[in-house]
C-alpha cells in the first residue's frame, strides 16, 4: 500500500462512522423530534402502535412484547412535544428523551434516593416514579405544548 492511500482510506472510514452516528441519532422520534420518524421507534421497540387523534395533538402509543408502553405526543406542526412511559422496566431514556437526555442527566440529583424524581428546568419537565415492575414517567417541553392542552394530560 502506498502512503498516499492510507490518509484517503482513513478519511473514508471516518466519514462512514460519522454517517452511521448521525443516521442513528436522527431516526428516532424522541422528545423534540419529528413525527415522521416515529415508525423507527416502533421498529426499534418491536412494538405494536396505535394512533389516537385528539383536539390539537396526536398520540402515538407503542407497546412492546415486554409490556413497556411509550406514548409520543405530537403537535399539529409535527413535533414530539411530550413523551410518557409505563411498564415493568423503564424504556431506554436516552432514546425516548433524545437530545434532551443530557440536560436530564445534568439536572438529575447525583445521589439517587427512593421515591419519585421531579425535574423542572427551563425547557424541560421530567417526572418518574413507581416501584419494581410498575415504573412510569413522562417528559415534555413546556414551550412546545399546544395552546389549550393541559401538560397533566401527558400520561
Amino acid at each position: 500500500m502506498s502512503s498516499s492511500f492510507l490518509p484517503r482510506e482513513g478519511s473514508r472510514i471516518a466519514l462512514a462512522i460519522a454517517t452511521v452516528v448521525l443516521l442513528s441519532a436522527c431516526c428516532f422520534a424522541a422528545l423534540g423530534g419529528e413525527e415522521s420518524s416515529i415508525v423507527a421507534d416502533q421498529t426499534h421497540m418491536k412494538a405494536q402502535r396505535r394512533v389516537v387523534q385528539n383536539s390539537g395533538y396526536t398520540v402515538h402509543e407503542m407497546q412492546d412484547a415486554n409490556g413497556i408502553t411509550v406514548r409520543e405526543f405530537v403537535s399539529p406542526s409535527g413535533k414530539v412535544f411530550g413523551v410518557s412511559w409505563q411498564g415493568p422496566v423503564r424504556p431506554d431514556l436516552q432514546q425516548v428523551l433524545g437530545s434532551y437526555y443530557d440536560q436530564f442527566m445534568r439536572s438529575a440529583p447525583t445521589r439517587r434516593t427512593h421515591g419519585p424524581l421531579n425535574i423542572s428546568v427551563p425547557g424541560l419537565v421530567v417526572q418518574t416514579g413507581g416501584h419494581a415492575r410498575a415504573l412510569m414517567g413522562h417528559a415534555y417541553i413546556p414551550e412546545m405544548v399546544p395552546n389549550g392542552m393541559n401538560p397533566g394530560d401527558i400520561r
